[in-house]
């Protein structure tokens, strides 16, 4: 089967990212033990994460022309991504995410301020209805304008296009959208915040489920950290375990999922062989530092699925 194109929309911001032995309390100062600077957000992990999982992938998301983003462009070129349809906004910044990490529980807490990925304009969007016709998959998350991904969701559902909502950072969604989502990937907490289920076991993963199925939307895959992920179609439900590593930073564990989910999905895989694809790129990342430049390269999951059998 030929591979299929993905279009992944979404944010760009530049990871400033802090390790120390415990993350601070507010008004408590704590001693980093190190500091990197690097590219990242949701949208450019995701696709970052598809492109070196062997993707053809274009990446569209919004910058301005500043340090931060020469850090997208100059990363998408390393990586030999089109950055033909990266937007640029002219009032803006190229937005930011200061993230702590505790480095004795690899737990992490992060704000980020969007900047102009945060203003994608409808013009922005109707610019890339080629681009988006023609892929197989779209893949995206909530971390830009909601009223941009909301278009740009309708333009795929409207050409017969595979939609892959990832629900980062959760946020309210309207039925309208979630009826033109074919698959849908909230981690445990936004299952929850978004059906009102807590997902504390697979029979109330499936009740989770059967909210989104009855929204329209067709596949459902809820990552439970540790605990492996939960796949739930028409067909069959039940949960895939993550095999066990030595975890150094969670962080952009949920972006390595979705992008290797997607990439796999387009190689012709059906929905429970991405899934085992994706936690091996996912269990990788973990066991590095940062964001982007934790995503694997396809050799790496290879030979990691082939060692956990």
């Amino acid at each position: 089967m030929k591979q299929q194109h993905i279009t992944v929309f979404g944010s760009f911001v530049v990871d400033l990212m802090s390790r120390a032995p415990h993350l601070p309390v507010p008004g408590e100062t704590v001693k980093g033990s190190m500091f990197r600077i690097g590219p990242g957000g949701k949208g450019f992990n995701q696709g970052v994460a598809a492109k070196k999982a062997g993707a053809d992938v274009t990446m569209v998301t919004k910058i301005r022309r500043d340090t931060f983003g020469n850090i997208a462009l100059n990363t998408m070129k390393e990586l030999d991504m089109d950055t033909g349809h990266v937007f640029f906004s002219e009032k803006s910044e190229t937005g930011a995410a200061l993230i702590m990490v505790d480095e004795n529980t690899s737990q992490n807490a992060i704000m980020v301020t969007l900047g102009a990925c945060s203003e994608i304009t409808g013009e922005d969007v109707d610019s890339i209805e080629e681009t988006v016709k023609n892929s197989g998959y779209l893949l995206t998350q909530l971390e830009t304008n909601v009223d941009a991904v909301e278009r740009v969701v309708d333009m795929a559902h409207r050409y017969g296009v595979t939609v892959v909502l990832n629900t980062a950072p959760v946020q309210p969604i309207s039925d309208e959208l979630l009826k033109k989502v074919d698959i849908i990937t909230p981690n445990e907490v936004e299952a929850e915040i978004l059906t009102g289920i807590k997902v504390d076991s697979e029979e109330n993963a499936q009740k989770a489920a059967e909210y989104f199925f009855g929204k329209g939307v067709k596949t459902v895959v809820i990552t439970l950290g540790k605990r492996g992920v939960f796949v739930s179609t028409a067909q069959k439900h039940g949960i895939l375990p993550v095999p066990k590593v030595d975890v150094l930073d969670t962080t952009g564990a949920g972006d390595a999922f979705n992008g290797a989910l997607v990439a796999s999905l387009a190689e012709g895989r059906d929905i429970w062989e991405a899934c085992v694809f994706a936690n091996a790129a996912a269990s990788i990342s973990v066991t590095r530092l940062g964001t982007t430049p934790a995503m694997p390269v396809r050799s790496e999951i290879d030979r990691f699925l082939s060692e956990h059998k």
